[in-house]
């Protein structure tokens, strides 16, 4: 079975304009994790991390569930995978919400070409899509690192992508949970979704994107891809998901020193969450 897509070829090579922009993180000194001899070689160990908190309604999780599901049988992901040096990735997708509340939806799949990509986009829209309570992007970080260290595969790079619209409020810090990710060699990109007025009831913040470049993503060549319209939705996802399979990132914006100080408050969830219920 074959879908048929008709996106147009969007790899972005630098900052874009618009509602949907790539932003790079400072580049650190790359590290290469030591293949097992039985380990089967990819381009990259893929970790899709979804948030599915209560913050985003049915129809956001509904077109990000799909917007996934699309991007990896787009021509665009396709061609990708052609470029890289084994074609081949090793992929696999969970949702999460709270800190202990992560739901494993794709084992580690193969994808190296159109019917292993249409397995894996299938998988993905089969199952029900749910909501749950508090946003813990540090526990998906930590539920995704011994998920590298169980599968078969040595990745060239080994990447954990997070999703997600709002702040961590619950687990620990999430600077903490990015460190120790960044000492084992591992990526985090971010997808912040900003479709939505910042509001109250749902902890929403101003400037998400922000808080993701500052807190949430790091290593070489990590990036955002904030999404600020429903319409881009499906194209923030492919866009994001084709540079990670290419191994492409955006060029670095030249920023002036005393404008690199930090633009976000990392413990801005827990603080709202404390003040609001004090606990």
């Amino acid at each position: 079975m074959r879908w048929s897509i008709s996106f147009g070829l969007l790899l972005v090579m630098g900052a874009m304009a618009g509602d949907v922009a790539v932003r790079a993180a400072p580049q650190a000194p790359p590290q290469v994790a030591q293949a097992r001899p039985a380990d089967i070689t990819v381009d990259v160990e893929l970790v899709l991390a979804v948030d599915v908190s209560y913050s985003m309604d049915i129809e956001e999780l509904t077109v990000q569930r799909e917007g996934y599901a699309l991007a990896i049988v787009s021509k665009e992901f396709l061609q990708a995978l052609k470029s890289g040096p084994n074609g081949k990735v090793a992929v696999t997708y969970f949702e999460w919400a709270a800190e202990g509340d992560q739901k494993l939806i794709i084992p580690w799949r193969i994808i190296d070409g159109p019917e292993s990509a249409d397995a894996v986009a299938a998988e993905i829209l089969k199952t029900p899509v749910r909501r749950a309570s508090r946003t813990s992007i540090s526990g998906a970080i930590n539920y995704a690192l011994p998920l590298f260290e169980a599968n078969q595969y040595h990745g060239l790079r080994r990447v954990i992508d997070i999703s997600g619209d709002g702040p961590n409020n619950n687990g620990m810090p999430v600077t903490m949970a990015r460190d120790a990710a960044l000492e084992k060699g591992i990526v985090i990109n971010g997808l912040p979704i900003m479709v939505k007025e910042p509001s109250y009831s749902t902890m929403d913040i101003e400037n998400l994107d922000y808080y993701y470049e500052d807190c949430v993503i790091g290593g070489p060549g990590s990036f955002v891809v904030p999404i600020k319209t429903r319409d881009k939705f499906r194209e923030a996802i492919r866009t994001k998901l084709v540079m990670e399979v290419a191994g492409r990132a955006p060029e670095r914006r030249v920023t002036l020193a005393a404008a690199r100080q930090a633009r976000a408050n990392c413990l801005i969830g827990e603080k709202i969450w404390q003040d609001r219920w004090g606990r």
